[in-house]
């Protein structure tokens, strides 16, 4: 829990603080922007919340937080709304979508996602195992899969896979990460998991990443990438990103990871870290080919 002896000296004052045992993953004010922010390799409150909606909003990312660094007094903390997460992004032809907030600290407070559909649903990546959401998950019809996008957001896939009996698929090359994994793609091309839902191989950011692309795709069908680590969106350059730095296997292999996703018509983004966003129509090429220049004027 957070202490109030820790409390950072950057939140502003109030009832909502951010302590010194933030890890800087960056799920607070991806979740509730409004009032936390990053701010000196650590996030804090930047606002303080109004009650109601806005108090709720930042008592759930309370719950995001995977190390437990944002606090609150006892009475207002027991406010959090046990069934807050999965919240819902967006309804898709294909399924509706769902952020599972409670990130774990062993995939370093990765973002994951629900993927509610007819066809059984699919958990994108892990969130950290609790009551709750587990509960949650079960009223909207249990899963039928999940996907492990790379080694690093993992966490609490078997317990996962325990509880619901799911399945889980991951790519061979980074299969050590989740050795009794029931599904290994191989090789580079893409895999049709079920109907509107397929995952493409993207190595580079480790040697099996992958992403998820939701929809059938096409001139009017806007899809929904859950890209991992592969890329993300940038919110003060309002650009796509992708990092050299935190890429952990091969630069010019993600570049060229990155050239494959060209024929998509992405109309949400989803990573497991960094800010997702909303494009309009037409939006994805035009970001993605920015974005390549970028990293290709930059050198190997």
């Amino acid at each position: 829990m957070a202490s109030l002896r820790k409390r950072r000296p950057e939140n502003v004052s109030g009832p909502f603080y951010v302590d010194s045992s933030c890890i800087d993953c960056g799920a607070c004010w991806q979740w509730d922007p409004q009032h936390f922010e990053d701010h000196g390799h650590q996030a804090r409150v930047r606002a303080q919340p109004q009650p109601g909606e806005e108090t709720e909003r930042a008592l759930m990312a309370a719950q995001a937080c995977p190390v437990a660094a944002i606090g609150a007094p006892p009475g207002l903390l027991r406010q959090a709304p046990p069934q807050g997460f999965p919240a819902l992004i967006t309804r898709h032809p294909a399924g509706d979508v769902y952020y599972c907030g409670w990130s774990s600290r062993r995939s370093y407070g990765a973002s994951s996602y629900l993927v509610a559909r007819p066809q059984g649903n699919v958990l994108i990546d892990s969130p950290r195992y609790n009551r709750p959401l587990s509960q949650a998950i079960t009223a909207r019809g249990g899963l039928a899969a999940m996907v492990l996008s790379h080694r690093d957001d993992v966490a609490d896939h078997k317990r996962w896979a325990q509880v619901f009996d799911c399945p889980r698929w991951i790519h061979h090359a980074d299969v050590d990460a989740a050795p009794d994994a029931e599904h290994c793609l191989e090789g580079h091309d893409p895999v049709r998991l079920q109907e509107d839902l397929q995952l493409i191989p993207t190595p580079g950011h480790t040697a099996g990443s992958m992403v998820a692309v939701l929809g059938a795709g096409g001139r009017d069908a806007q899809q929904v990438l859950f890209s991992g680590d592969h890329l993300w969106w940038d919110p003060r350059g309002q650009r796509l990103e992708a990092s050299r730095r935190y890429c952990w296997w091969s630069w010019p292999e993600q570049v060229r990871s990155l050239a494959k996703l060209q024929h998509l018509n992405v109309g949400w983004l989803l990573p497991g870290h960094g800010d997702r966003h909303c494009l309009a129509p037409g939006e994805w090429q035009r970001h993605l080919k920015a974005l390549l220049a970028a990293v290709e004027d930059a050198g190997p």
